[in-house]
């Protein structure tokens, strides 16, 4: 177990505190029976993006069956309950109802990683956005997917769901792999990126890293090459925030300013869209990113 004292944060990670509005939207998820990876993992953007009406949801239960050392999400050797309590259409359906009733144009759909299941939870994912777009025709649907283990049936099956983005973060640099994510492969998740591409071209791949766990200047430009050699379009980098004294602790903050930095190099290196900045996460500002990279295309 990792104890150690917090650092304090500098000024330019103070948030927003959660007020009325997202008690009301937290409500209103249970209403439908929804859960978001926003609660979950703790963070700090729950305010800002609820008052937005950006939403993550998060399916196939709540725990983990990986040990990722800065993750907040709980986590089991071995998960083996059925996928969201056997509810698969009962969450599709509300997804899709909580979308119209919001009339949102711009979702994201996330899951914990599920090793114990024999697709990963591929035709979950695949069942959410089905679910959403048969009725609310017009939405945009990102898909922020655990790496199936390798599993090209799975990958091929979420990629050709009908989502805009398929998203795979590897989180760090390789270095760090066998500490911080133990269960975890860097040039496998490289190829989840690759093989969503080769499956379907149209399809926008999108990857994250946390920035500030111990990674140099170096392994971090390495590490955006290696993203664009698995034609990833989209990259967003953000500050790792430990989320108790028990899990990893922050080895540096990262300044706005090098922030920049980051974001110049990897547009230069092909990027069509980059979110660079402290406060940033995975699926933060997700519907602006997405557009940005369209307009890229065009």
């Amino acid at each position: 177990m990792i104890v150690a004292a917090a650092r304090p944060l500098p000024p330019w990670l103070k948030q927003r505190l959660p007020d009325n509005s997202t008690g009301t939207m937290l409500s209103l998820l249970r209403e439908f029976s929804l859960h978001t990876v926003c609660e979950e993992a703790g963070c700090p953007n729950i305010a800002d993006c609820f008052c937005n009406k950006e939403f993550t949801f998060l399916i196939l239960g709540n725990t983990c069956t990986r040990h990722c050392l800065f993750c907040k999400v709980e986590k089991s050797a071995r998960t083996v309950h059925s996928p969201d309590g056997g509810n698969l259409k009962q969450v599709g359906a509300g997804m899709s109802r909580f979308v119209r009733s919001l009339n949102l144009r711009y979702v994201v759909i996330t899951s914990v990683t599920r090793d114990d299941l024999s697709d990963g939870g591929a035709a979950f994912f695949t069942h959410c956005v089905k679910e959403i777009k048969e009725y609310n025709k017009g939405v945009k649907i990102e898909v922020l997917i655990p790496d199936f283990q390798g599993s090209l049936s799975a990958i091929k099956v979420v990629s050709e769901s009908g989502a805009c983005v398929l998203g795979h973060n590897i989180e760090t640099v390789p270095r760090l792999y066998h500490y911080l994510r133990p269960q975890a492969d860097y040039a496998r998740s490289l190829e989840v990126l690759k093989k969503a591409k080769d499956f379907k071209e149209s399809i926008l791949t999108k990857s994250s890293l946390i920035l500030g766990m111990g990674e140099d200047e170096a392994e971090v430009i390495q590490a955006m090459r290696d993203l664009r050699k698995h034609r990833c379009d989209i990259l967003v980098l953000g500050q790792y925030l430990r989320p108790s004294v028990r899990h990893y602790p922050v080895k540096e903050f990262i300044t706005p300013e090098r922030f920049q930095e980051y974001r110049r190099m990897a547009l230069s290196l092909g990027f069509r869209s980059v979110l660079s900045t402290p406060k940033a996460r995975s699926s933060y500002k997700a519907e602006e990113i997405y557009n940005e990279a369209v307009r890229c295309t065009i």
